[in-house]
């Protein structure tokens, strides 16, 4: 399809010696695409050898990957994205099936579900927080994706116009999967092998501070995409409380007719009525998550996601390079 724009985005911290193999292995295997790198406050030479091998390098001040993918999707316009880390760990030779996949059955996202080439490749501690994580997101909005995590994606023009990334870190990856689920957009996903990082690359993913930055999202996403379920939890929990803890106060008044335990009296009372409030909050914030979502589906549905659309798109992206990121290969 040579009206078919894709863009390659990579968002970087500290690669200098694994980006330039991805840029190599990239331009090989989808040699008509565009490459983005956004250099992300790295302290090594990460910028400078992306550019000596000719991607087109920008820069985002603020740290965190969220920040990075916020500013890709927004700066960046182009029919097909490919989402991938700059640590030489993804394929670039299964590329182009994820794309074929994403056009053929007119997909929004197709996600590469890792399969380890050897054992210390995928740490066992980042391996039992996905599935933890994977399964709670599952339980939560839906199944689909069975490698939440996973930083090498495939996306629609339309699913990245119409993403709100908010997160700041590595908690974005699940906020992109969410956003798919809860707007029950058409997904898959593709075996891919999972090699071990190169000698001198290190992760930059923290096990437990990320992992606990990750539940928190989830959390937060639970929260204001599931509002009743959210706060009928907390509502029941006051309830309990509140029954337990009467339970003493009705006996006695059963035999004597009196309430010696006033305090306890009215702690009881507090909590029902607390649980009562939580309750409401629940169901009104309810209605309005439907309208917002409502709102999100009608936005996403400008965005035709048919081969044929696709292929008859304007080339915007073809056109801004020429002008604008060639003269500026470094970038803002």
């Amino acid at each position: 399809m040579p009206n078919l724009t894709t863009a390659i985005i990579v968002p970087c911290y500290n690669e200098e010696s694994t980006i330039g193999e991805v840029i190599e292995e990239f331009r090989a295997s989808l040699p008509d695409a565009a490459i983005f790198v956004y250099d992300n406050n790295s302290a090594d030479r990460t910028a400078e050898v992306a550019q000596a091998h000719g991607a087109l390098v920008r820069r985002e001040r603020a740290q965190g990957k969220g920040n990075v993918v916020r500013r890709m999707f927004a700066d960046i316009d182009a029919d097909v994205y490919v989402l991938v880390d700059g640590d030489s760990t993804y394929p670039a030779s299964a590329a182009p099936s994820m794309i074929r996949l994403l056009l053929d059955e007119n997909l929004d996202m197709v996600t590469a579900k890792r399969e380890p080439v050897i054992e210390h490749a995928y740490r066992p501690g980042h391996r039992f927080g996905n599935r933890l994580l994977t399964g709670v997101v599952s339980a939560l909005f839906g199944k689909g994706v069975s490698d939440m995590l996973s930083g090498y994606r495939v996306l629609s023009r339309r699913f990245v116009k119409t993403f709100p990334a908010l997160a700041s870190g590595f908690e974005i990856e699940t906020e992109l999967t969410v956003h798919a689920l809860e707007m029950r957009m058409a997904i898959s996903e593709v075996s891919t092998p999972y090699m071990a990082r190169p000698e001198g690359s290190t992760s930059k993913l923290s096990t437990y501070r990320d992992g606990l930055g990750i539940l928190r999202t989830v959390a937060n996403l639970v929260r204001d995409e599931r509002p009743f379920a959210f706060f009928s939890v907390l509502a029941s929990i006051f309830l309990f409380l509140a029954i337990v803890l009467s339970i003493p106060v009705f006996i006695e008044y059963s035999i004597s007719g009196l309430v010696p335990r006033l305090p306890t009296a009215v702690l009881c009372t507090g909590l029902a009525l607390i649980s009562v409030v939580l309750f409401s909050c629940g169901l009104i914030l309810d209605t309005v998550s439907l309208g917002r979502r409502e709102m999100k589906r009608l936005h996403y549905l400008r965005f035709p996601n048919d081969v044929g659309g696709l292929a008859g798109g304007t080339n915007e992206l073809s056109g801004h390079l020429s002008r604008t990121d060639r003269a500026e290969s470094v970038g803002v």
